[in-house]
Order: structure tokens, then sequence, then C-alpha cells
């Protein structure tokens, strides 16, 4: 079952509450994280909580040692809380083993790294299809989904090349065809932008405000105020709590937008 199929959040809605309330593709309740390193105990992450509807797109800031980073490991099913509840759909990764999280991650969640993270092996179209490949799925309905992927985000003259044959942009482009391979509840994109020049960053941006805009729930992590302006929400860390959780008004996100293309503009007018 695909993540559109079945997100429900923490509870069941009734079919009134559910004509006026967005479902939602992640929940989060109370989290916390402890790690005991050299017998002191580090709060990472202390009771934070907030929900992302199904179609939201939050970008998730923070200085070091916000508790950003482990916030994110903890949304990608790569760890358990210590505390609290995380939904996916109506399933707690907290009460989840290892075999169940990895079917989670291999299943739900669509992965954009700052570092493509390709297989250098591999052409454009093996690199989408990698993550159906841990499911078994790789037939002719599979394989022609990953080309059409590659034909959404502009690499479908590209499909037998290899990630070294690449610009950054364009493994950039890969990495985000192959995160939507799956269909996921949600695209977690970890500084997707952090390794590209201004220009780049433009593409690769217009991309995540086209896929929000056809619906795709996305959680960028990122450090930079004119990415995050890009979201509809920015969720800040601080302390390992939730700091400030404000919703970007319409008015900014397209100010955000503009003030980017003007920079690309000037940059490539001095060339």
């Amino acid at each position: 079952m695909s993540g559109n199929d079945s997100v429900g959040g923490p509870a069941l809605m009734s079919s009134e509450a559910s004509t006026s309330m967005p479902r939602l593709a992640t929940s989060i309740r109370e989290l916390t994280k402890e790690y005991v390193l050299k017998s002191e105990t580090v709060r990472a992450l202390r009771g934070v909580s907030f929900d992302v509807p199904e179609g939201d797109y939050v970008a998730i800031m923070g200085p070091s040692g916000s508790g950003k980073s482990t916030l994110l490991n903890l949304l990608g099913c790569l760890d358990k809380p210590t505390g609290g509840s995380l939904y996916l759909g109506e399933d707690d990764i907290a009460e989840m083993t290892d075999d169940e999280l990895a079917e989670i991650r291999s299943t739900r969640i669509g992965f954009v790294f700052q570092s493509y993270n390709l297989i250098q092996q591999l052409s454009v179209v093996e690199n989408i299809q990698v993550p159906l490949y841990y499911q078994g799925r790789l037939g002719s309905g599979e394989k022609r989904r990953a080309m059409e992927l590659a034909e959404r985000v502009g690499l479908g003259d590209r499909l037998d090349h290899r990630p070294a044959q690449l610009s950054g942009g364009q493994q950039q482009r890969v990495a985000i065809a192959r995160s939507l391979v799956n269909d996921p509840f949600f695209v977690l994109a970890d500084e997707p932008t952090g390794n590209l020049d201004s220009v780049t960053t433009d593409e690769i941006l217009a991309i995540f405000d086209e896929l929000n805009d056809e619906g795709r729930t996305i959680i960028l992590v990122t450090h930079e105020d004119d990415v995050a302006d890009r979201a509809k929400r920015i969720v800040r860390l601080k302390d390992g709590m939730l700091h400030t959780d404000e919703q970007v008004s319409e008015e900014r996100r397209v100010a955000a937008r503009l003030a980017q293309r003007e920079a690309v503009e000037e940059l490539l007018a001095r060339e």
C-alpha cells in the first residue's frame, strides 16, 4: 500500500472530522532522545511535539547542538526515541523492531542527501530504482516509472549516464527522483542544496516547490534562511526543544523565490 493510501496519524479520525482536518504524514508527541557518552547522559531532544499534515512543506532549522540531526535520524527511522511517540500514519516507530524500521525506510520515506549518495557504477535509471531493488521489485513497470521520474526532474536525455558524467545539480535531481519512486509518506531532505551553487540551488528548490504544489509532503533540514523561506513552515529547535513553529506567508515565499532568481540573474550576467 502506498503512503498516500494509509496516512492517518496517531489516532483514527471520524468521517466528520476527516472532512475538515488534513491527514497527517507524521506526528511527533513529546519526543525525547538521550545518549550516554562516557558515563554522562546527553539529552539531545527534550519533549518535542509537532504535526506534519499531508501536503505540508516544513523546513527544520537550528544551531549546532539544537537536536536537529537527532530529529532527522528519528524522522528517517535510523534510530528510535528514548521516550514519546513518532507516528508515520498510524504506526509508532518507537514500538518497532529494527527489521520493521528497515521496511519503513525502504517503503514510506524518500531520502535526499546533501552528498547525493548515488552508486557510481549505476546509470541514472538504475540509481532511481535502488529502493525498489531492496524490495525485489525490478519489473518492466518499475523501470518505466523510474524513467518517468527521470523525465519529471529534467533528465530524460541522460537515462544511461553514470553519476561521474553528471553535474552536482543533475546528481541531486537523480536523488530527488529516487526519493519519489516508492510514493513515500514524505520526502526527507537533509541540506539538499548544501553542495550546490546559487544557480543550481534555485533549480533544485524549484523542483521541491513544484512537488509540493502537486501535493507532496516535504520535510527539509537546512541552515540557510533563504532556503527555509521557500517552505510553508519553519520549525526551529534550540537546546533540544521546539523553539518556534511559524507559518511562512505566501508573500514571504514569493519574495524568497524572486530574491533568489534575481541573485541568479545577476550572477549569470557577470559571466
